[in-house]
């Protein structure tokens, strides 16, 4: 069924793309000493348009996304939100415009814009976004 998929997209896994490279065990609360294999981490979510926190950046989270060509619903945030489209291509519409972001590009969503994803987004798509209450 194809339709606009809403936001509540946070999945929680262990660690993806922990592997070779770990010299010794990271200290209790700390992320492993390991590159994350990005587009593995994507592919193993359950559905498209579902997030994966990654690790924090501060009170920002790092989420990895599998996109689909399906819409998502309009959202807001009180931050700045970054947008790394990994492969493919992210169809936006921001303040009413139209925006792609291709592989390799990197847009950044004013706080308080409102923005939604547009039919036809496919690829892989990293997010920096600030988690409120944290």
């Amino acid at each position: 069924m194809r339709g606009a998929r809403t936001n509540d997209t946070t999945e929680t896994a262990t660690a993806p793309g922990r592997g070779p490279g770990v010299a010794e065990p990271a200290p209790p609360g700390e992320p492993p000493l390991t590159a994350i294999a990005l587009r593995r981490a994507a592919d193993q979510l359950a559905r498209p348009w579902r997030s994966r926190v990654l690790g924090r950046v501060g009170t920002s989270a790092v989420k990895v996304v599998r996109m689909s060509e399906l819409p998502v619903v309009e959202e807001r945030h009180e931050s700045t939100e970054a947008l790394l489209v990994l492969d493919g291509v992210l169809a936006l519409e921001v303040r009413g415009e139209p925006v792609d972001v291709r592989a390799g590009e990197l847009f950044l969503v004013p706080a308080g814009a409102p923005h939604r994803v547009r039919p036809g987004s496919t690829g892989t798509l990293l997010i920096v976004e600030e988690e409120p209450g944290r």
